[in-house]
């Protein structure tokens, strides 16, 4: 299972908002530069973020993005679900684009789908809170001081 940048930046998004501290503003530029990626890119992220009701954003001088929800009630696994496209491993999980002649009889199809289930249950265990338990380092490599 490999996950797009879409998500990976979503995780990142998260992760940074909640290392920074409930109700603190930070803005798309901040995280951008922070992680060096594409501010385009994190924008559309920001934007799904904000209309998934995880994170608030505010239009205008002062304004900025800030988490909406509490990091332990957001679940990595659910999140994964929202942000990925495409659970499909193989070309036999589509059944109405499946041209591989074993499908009939292959058992491979079985694991693999066993497999996706067990990898979404693993992530179901994680919130982002999780992830933001060494405050201290986070908040060193993220912001370059404490805060």
């Amino acid at each position: 299972m490999h996950l797009t940048m879409y998500t990976d930046f979503s995780l990142r998004v998260l992760i940074f908002l909640g290392a920074k501290g409930t109700g603190k503003i930070s803005t798309v530029q901040e995280i951008s530069d922070t992680y060096a990626i594409s501010k385009n890119h994190l924008t559309k992220v920001v934007h799904e973020l904000g209309k998934m009701g995880l994170i608030e954003t505010t239009r205008g001088r002062g304004g900025g993005i800030r988490l909406n929800v509490q990091p332990e009630l957001i679940n990595v696994g659910e999140l994964v679900r929202k942000t990925e496209d495409d659970f499909q491993l193989v070309e036999c999980f589509n059944s109405e684009k499946n041209s591989c002649i074993l499908s009939p009889v292959c058992k491979l199809k079985g694991a693999l789908h066993e497999a996706l289930v067990a990898y979404l249950s693993v992530l179901d265990s994680y919130t982002i809170a999780d992830f933001i338990v060494n405050e201290d380092e986070l908040t060193a490599i993220l912001f370059g001081r404490s805060l």
